[in-house]
């Protein structure tokens, strides 16, 4: 076996080399992580194929890595005595392999004639391919810069989700729901974030808001009093309406501000886990939130404010804060920014582990001429990966002339609700709940006590796709004993893109 040093130290030679292999490298990507910390002592040479740990005989490559190194030392493993042949690479230590594969060729004094011969037969059977690569590289790098020219933002991202539940209850027909949104996430800095939602529904009803909406609807989905409704997908309006609009910046790494003219209480007070997420989890407006602490007049319709979350010295406690005005575009009456139908919230989130959380809440709003305050608690606990209970309480005082019901009011209700969460039940990767709770009890307010029931399963069918049965019971809708009990079995599917 003698070198033959014309072709290998020829500039031809050594241009085939580097060219070719840097066409295949680039024509097929390695992993998109780099290690920009990377260091040629991450790979160590081997001199036997035995030294590889995890190279068995019965491998398929087995032979070509054996011939590797007995025949040229071309192969490197990793310091613990590892190849990782099902490893992607970086495109560090493929460098670093290559410039050991060179060197190993340029430094050797002898090689085999019949590589020789098969190198020079690979080069030209590999040339047209070759080039086919070259010109789809040449592609692809022209329509990368026609997108990088006409994307959407180079600082935004676009969101959405789509549910869609078919439903029968009590006493209604059949019906569809449907509900829209677009999120557009638009970061300037990164620790800051635009987010503008656009949603549409098709005002879709079900069994449950047809018992409640029975005018003065004062528990339901849209209840003038407090949110103890179905749906919360419900309802929705057909017309294409601006839902969120607020920026979040953090001046220092604990504090988190926004401000913005379109913000839903829900965003950021009386956060749970367990339950909180219509598209996910719960259904009913009344499972997602306290209903003394979100009112429900300034969360669903939003309105101009600011919010803030204190991470106290980054330990377990978190303080935050919001003033909302659902009326603040309204010149005329008494309405504004500091006029009727207002909130501020106060809540101290502690949260010593991950499987822990208890939040303490005040609220003070007024809403249509009535002074609401209560004060509520909101706590999660998970037994272990597959288990969690939650629950929350509140009691309160509703005190005025209320011009919405053209009554004057002087009530002290409380709420609570209760509820468990299972995951993989049955099936891998559902997840189950099951929670019940009374939205309003007060005994000068109507003559019975409304209590709900939901139990739902969800099949997550992809990352994007799930399906959930839902059972949904009311009893004394609007705290009415003539209502009885109500019935919803609902099919909700939920697509987010």
């Amino acid at each position: 076996m003698k070198f033959q040093p014309q072709f290998f130290k020829s500039k031809l030679g050594t241009a085939w080399v580097l060219i070719n292999y840097s066409i295949l490298f680039l024509a097929f990507p390695v992993k998109a992580q780099e290690y920009v910390d990377f260091d040629s002592t991450q790979l160590a040479q081997a001199t036997s194929v035995d030294e590889l740990s995890d190279v068995e005989p019965t491998d398929w490559a087995y032979q070509a890595l054996a011939s590797l190194i007995q025949r040229y030392g071309a192969i490197s493993g990793y310091p613990d005595g590892t190849f990782r042949g099902n490893r992607s690479l970086t495109r560090y230590e493929f460098a670093a392999a290559l410039q050991g594969v060179l060197e190993q060729i340029v430094d050797r004094t002898f090689v085999a004639q019949e590589d020789l011969v098969t190198l020079r037969r690979l080069e030209a059977e590999y040339r047209i391919p070759l080039a086919q690569i070259r010109t789809r590289l040449n592609d692809i790098d022209s329509r990368v810069t026609n997108l990088e020219t006409n994307q959407f933002s180079a600082t935004s991202k676009l969101q959405g989700e789509v549910i869609f539940a078919l439903t029968e209850g009590r006493k209604a027909n059949p019906t569809f729901v449907a509900r829209t949104r677009l999120n557009f996430i638009t970061s300037f800095t990164p620790d800051s974030r635009l987010i503008t939602q656009l949603e549409a529904g098709n005002d879709g009803g079900e069994a449950i808001a047809l018992i409640q909406n029975p005018l003065p609807n004062l528990l339901g989905t849209t209840g003038l009093l407090a949110d103890g409704g179905g749906l919360e997908y419900g309802q929705v309006d057909n017309n294409v309406q601006l839902r969120r609009l607020y920026y979040t910046f953090r001046p220092w790494q604990d504090l988190e501000v926004t401000v913005g003219a379109k913000m839903p209480t829900e965003d950021f007070i009386d956060r749970n886990r367990y339950a909180n997420n219509e598209s996910s989890d719960f259904s009913s407006s009344f499972f997602i939130n306290n209903p003394l602490i979100v009112q429900n007049q300034i969360d669903r319709p939003g309105g101009a404010g600011a919010a803030l979350a204190w991470n106290i010295n980054g330990g377990d406690l978190t303080l935050r804060g919001l003033y909302i005005a659902a009326n603040s575009d309204v010149v005329s009456g008494e309405r504004g920014l500091f006029g009727d139908r207002n909130s501020g919230i106060v809540e101290l989130e502690y949260a010593p582990r991950s499987n822990f959380a208890v939040r303490l809440q005040y609220t003070k709003a007024l809403i249509d001429n009535t002074d609401i305050s209560a004060f509520g608690i909101n706590g999660e606990y998970a037994f272990n990966r597959t288990t969690a209970f939650f629950g929350r309480f509140g009691i309160g005082n509703y005190d005025g002339f209320n011009t919405a019901i053209s009554q004057n009011l002087n009530l002290h209700p409380y709420t609570w609700a209760v509820g468990i969460s299972w995951r993989d039940l049955v099936i891998p990767g559902t997840l189950t709940g099951i929670a019940i709770g009374q939205p309003f009890v007060e005994a000068d307010l109507g003559d019975a006590t409304q209590t709900n029931f939901e139990a739902f399963y969800k099949l997550q069918l992809s990352d994007n796709l799930s399906v959930s049965p839902i059972v949904q019971l009311i009893d004394n809708a609007n705290n009415n004993s003539s209502n009885g009990i109500t019935w919803q079995a609902t099919l909700r599917t939920s697509f987010a893109f």
